[in-house]
């Protein structure tokens, strides 16, 4: 579904500001592409205040849909589906010079390429608080065995058991990569009371900075928080999983691949690790945000680790708040403006 609409500005300020623009330069367009109603909604409320027509799409881009970029050198683009090259070629050939990807990461999209064939490619920013947030939910949940619980409760099964829970002020919590996230989770522990370790390639926060072996040794909890690169694929591999404190914890909230899942399904499975909370799953793509109530589910990791009493999955929900899509929406759009803005006037 797609469509086309022009700018309506929301209030008065709004309308002077997009009134003083388009008398000195016509509006600009910007190609939305594999956005959802949540987006769509978003985009329609703030696009006037950059005097902005909006063409949305639900559909990802692909090469059998370039078209709606004719005509518009900016376009932005969701993090659920990756963009071929076939299709960065096809959209370069259309005259898109800039794409914003509406996602911290990079892993959807061949940036080097896309770079290659005149195409510059940028990533938004948007509040770590969202998942920040998350990340301590699900600490808490897997300190507190609510998987176990609920899922009793949910039978009327109430004995206590074995479902004794740890307190976060006893234990050391390791954070793998300390940028804006990473950092926001830090912050939020501090209220618990908990040793807390660091380890970056790029020491920024203020921490307790360890080596990664030191910090996989010593920790009762290692979130991870780091990008996805050739230097990240895999960080936690199976030689890494061994070297893990018995009986650990492991909280994904950045990027499936950060984790060989097939080394880690024997770990949970044996009891070498305490437990995990994944966000984030290598081979989620095609999976999460899609309903399979009545489709079989080809990534078979993914259901040995649903089945597991000691592990939490959810489908790359942490940033999915209403500020942080706010914030993903608009940086979006002010990113192409900018971009806009360099063209004419550098």
């Amino acid at each position: 579904m797609t469509y086309s609409e022009p700018a309506r500005p929301a209030d008065s300020r709004a309308r002077s500001l997009a009134s003083s623009s388009s008398s000195a330069v016509p509006p600009t367009g910007i190609t939305i592409y594999g956005c959802g109603q949540d987006e769509a909604a978003l985009f329609r409320e703030l696009a006037p205040r950059y005097d902005v027509i909006p063409t949305i799409a639900e559909a990802p881009v692909s090469e059998a849909n370039v078209e709606l970029a004719a005509g518009n050198p900016c376009i932005s683009i969701g993090h659920k589906t990756r963009v071929t090259n076939p299709t960065l070629l096809a959209l370069a050939e259309t005259g898109v010079r800039y794409i914003s990807t509406r996602s911290i990461g990079y892993n959807h999209i061949d940036v080097k390429y896309a770079e290659s064939i005149g195409i510059t490619v940028e990533n938004v920013a948007y509040s770590p608080d969202s998942v920040a947030d998350f990340t301590l939910m699900q600490m808490l949940m897997l300190m507190r065995n609510a998987k176990t619980i609920i899922s009793r409760a949910g039978v009327h099964d109430y004995r206590l058991n074995d479902v004794r829970g740890r307190e976060l002020r006893d234990l050391t919590v390791g954070v793998v990569g300390t940028g804006r996230i990473g950092a926001a989770v830090m912050d939020r522990l501090q209220g618990f009371g908990c040793r807390t370790l660091a380890y970056d390639t790029r020491p920024v926060a203020a921490a307790e900075y360890v080596s990664l072996d030191e910090l996989l040794r010593s920790s009762d909890i290692v979130t991870l928080h780091t990008p996805l690169t050739p230097d990240t694929h895999h960080l936690l591999n199976g030689e890494r999983i061994e070297q893990m404190k018995p009986g650990a914890f492991v909280i994904n909230t950045g990027r499936g691949p950060l984790i060989d899942t097939e080394a880690l399904v024997p770990a949970l499975e044996s009891g070498r690790l305490g437990g995990a909370a994944l966000d984030v799953l290598e081979g989620e793509e095609g999976i999460f945000y899609a309903d399979h109530r009545d489709k079989p589910i080809k990534n078979k990791l993914l259901l040995l680790l649903q089945e597991l009493p000691n592990v939490i999955v959810s489908p790359h929900t942490a940033y999915y708040t209403d500020h942080a899509l706010s914030d993903t929406v608009e940086n979006s759009i002010a990113n192409c403006m900018k971009f806009e803005g360099r063209n004419q006037h550098g």
